[in-house]
């Protein structure tokens, strides 16, 4: 038996029911493994056991307004695109009570005493399976909005340094992707513990962390031959190929800023639904309010973080009146924000190409045809 050293960069080969024993060895040491499973007639992200729960032979068919699963025939896990679901709802919760406030028992010269609870609830150790390289950009992406030098949310800050991250190279994209004119796929670059590349029985492993060395060391794996690398090659080269929907990012955000009054974003706006679909499925999206959830008996609040959404008419309301009073404006602030003054914010655009915000449209709105128009009337 060949004796395999095993850094980081290393690529090994592993029997696909070798999964089984690493998502094991994770909960064991205290890790809830989240990943992929066909509910629905859709591909959700919950906690899952082992290879069972994967949605095995199960491909997806990604348009405009439209998504559907379908059985592929093949004995694979990972050949679907995601769904509505994103990592997101992870590391930034869609709600979380941040404290609470209760009543003191007694009145004491006409008032009663207030007493603030904090939240103790544990800190959940996450390991995400079958993370796309999409949407390892767009956890980096969150990384910069809630990291922050200056500042950093302490909620997001506890499961992000937590996190194990298994991730896989995607090769089979679907029509509403745009990856790779983001440069945000379908190679998984950086950013992960173990990197999955899947063949028809075989996982190529790319360690990425001391602890996905140390994984991969107490399991059975070889050194990949030639054949079986060249073959992971040829398959990531043709996914990147197929992608043929694009977004054009040179100087966008100055055409954007530019052009805020052109009259397609009037047009765009009697199309749009105000509905927020675009914002929940999105990846890197942040919004969020701040809600008092005050118990019936009068004895207890709790101050919960919920997401919002720059579509919600009251969302941009202020004292005396509402800053973006139709649904062309809030369009507008969307679609500028996420491909202009992120990048002034954050230094990167707000959007890595997933496609979900088309896929998941009522309207069939696409963002890339959007930001060409605009493009195309300001002669760019």
């Amino acid at each position: 038996m060949l004796d395999i050293p095993l850094n980081i960069g290393t690529l090994v080969a592993i029997h696909k029911q070798e999964l089984d024993p690493i998502m094991e060895d994770l909960r064991k040491n205290g890790f809830v493994t989240i990943g992929p499973r066909y509910q629905d007639d859709g591909i959700v992200y919950r906690e899952i056991e082992g290879l069972k729960d994967l949605p095995r032979g199960v491909a997806s068919d990604q348009a405009p307004g439209t998504y559907r699963v379908h059985q592929s025939g093949k004995d694979r896990y990972f050949d679907f695109i995601p769904g509505n679901h994103s990592w997101k709802q992870f590391l930034f919760p869609p709600r979380k009570n941040l404290f609470s406030v209760e009543k003191g028992e007694r009145e004491q010269k006409g008032r009663f005493d207030y007493f603030a609870i904090e939240n103790t609830e544990p800190i959940p150790h996450f390991a995400f399976i079958g993370v796309r390289a999409c949407e390892l950009a767009a956890i980096g992406i969150q990384d910069q909005v809630f990291m922050r030098s200056d500042f950093y949310d302490p909620v997001y800050k506890s499961r992000r340094e937590n996190l194990f991250i298994i991730a896989v190279n995607c090769l089979d994209p679907d029509s509403t992707c745009f990856c790779a004119s983001m440069g945000t796929g379908p190679r998984v670059e950086s950013g992960f513990d173990l990197c999955i590349t899947e063949l028809d029985n075989t996982f190529l492993v790319e360690i990425g962390s001391e602890l996905g060395r140390s994984l991969i060391s107490a399991r059975t794996h070889s050194l990949p031959s030639a054949y079986m690398q060249a073959e992971a090659e040829k398959a990531i080269s043709a996914a990147a190929r197929s992608i043929t929907r694009a977004l054009n990012t040179e100087d966008l955000p100055g055409i954007l800023a530019d052009n805020l009054d052109s009259d397609h974003w009037i047009e765009i706006g009697k199309r749009c639904l105000s509905c927020a679909s675009c914002t929940l499925v999105c990846p890197t999206c942040f919004c969020w309010d701040a809600l008092e959830k005050p118990y019936l008996t009068g004895k207890l609040t709790h101050r919960e973080r919920a997401w919002d959404s720059c579509f919600n008419p009251s969302y941009s309301y202020v004292f005396g009146g509402n800053t973006r009073p139709n649904i062309h404006s809030r369009y507008r602030q969307w679609l500028t924000h996420k491909l202009g003054t992120w990048k002034d914010q954050f230094g990167t655009l707000g959007c890595v190409g997933c496609g979900r915000c088309i896929t998941w449209c009522p309207a069939s709105i696409d963002i890339t045809e959007e930001a060409a128009v605009i493009r195309r009337e300001a002669g760019k």
